[in-house]
């Protein structure tokens, strides 16, 4: 939901590179809170994904002008964040079953907080089309996230998630024709550089 309406406000290409942000999101939680085991490059990662984060929210250094859209972005990735270690709590478990039960969680709340605000409409192209694409976005990429986890633990399979928001940007450029410009070629580079570092960086022995 925030990332929906972060997308009201702010372009596509900035959401979509805001969301490498769920790697230091993921990192810090599963150091902090759940223990892992997090090494320094992953830590150089995080400090260059944060500086680039903030490269592309504040609009105005000046004044210290944020913008809202990517604010909500970043809340956004903090709660994937969250998500992604409990979510490896639950990686031994059958997947398929997994991602029902998240589904009908996470599909539940957004259909009540629809409801409390008057958003729902029953237009039968539009549901058609929203069940497909969730069927395919959210439903298989948690399948295999949740499989990759068992492997790989919560915060490295986060780094390689972590390549999703590179394609977005890349899609935004080709289907809307958002202009470059020097902060935002400037964030995409320590971008670039952080999932680097993290996606190359050895895992540490338990």
């Amino acid at each position: 939901m925030l990332l929906l309406f972060g997308l009201k406000t702010t372009t596509p290409a900035t959401v979509s590179l805001l969301n490498n942000f769920e790697i230091a999101a993921t990192a810090l939680v599963a150091g902090v809170w759940f223990k892992e085991k997090v090494g320094r490059r992953m830590w150089s990662a995080i400090g260059l994904i944060t500086a680039a984060c903030i490269l592309l929210t504040v609009e105005d250094f000046s004044a210290l002008a944020f913008s809202g859209g990517a604010v909500l972005a970043l809340l956004a990735s903090l709660c994937w964040g969250f998500e992604n270690n409990t979510t490896r709590v639950l990686s031994g478990k059958n997947p398929v079953q997994t991602v029902m039960v998240k589904g009908f969680g996470s599909g539940l709340g957004a259909l009540l907080l629809a409801g409390i605000s008057g958003g729902i409409h029953w237009h039968a192209g539009c549901v058609a089309a929203a069940l497909a694409l969730g069927a395919l976005a959210y439903g298989g990429s948690v399948y295999f996230y949740i499989l990759a986890q068992r492997q790989l633990g919560a915060a490295r399979t986060g780094v390689y998630y972590a390549f999703a928001p590179f394609m977005g940007v890349g899609l935004s450029f080709v289907l809307v024709g958002q202009p470059l410009g020097f902060s935002f070629c400037s964030a995409l580079a320590l971008m670039l550089a952080g999932t680097y570092l993290a996606v190359t960086e050895k895992r540490p022995n338990p």
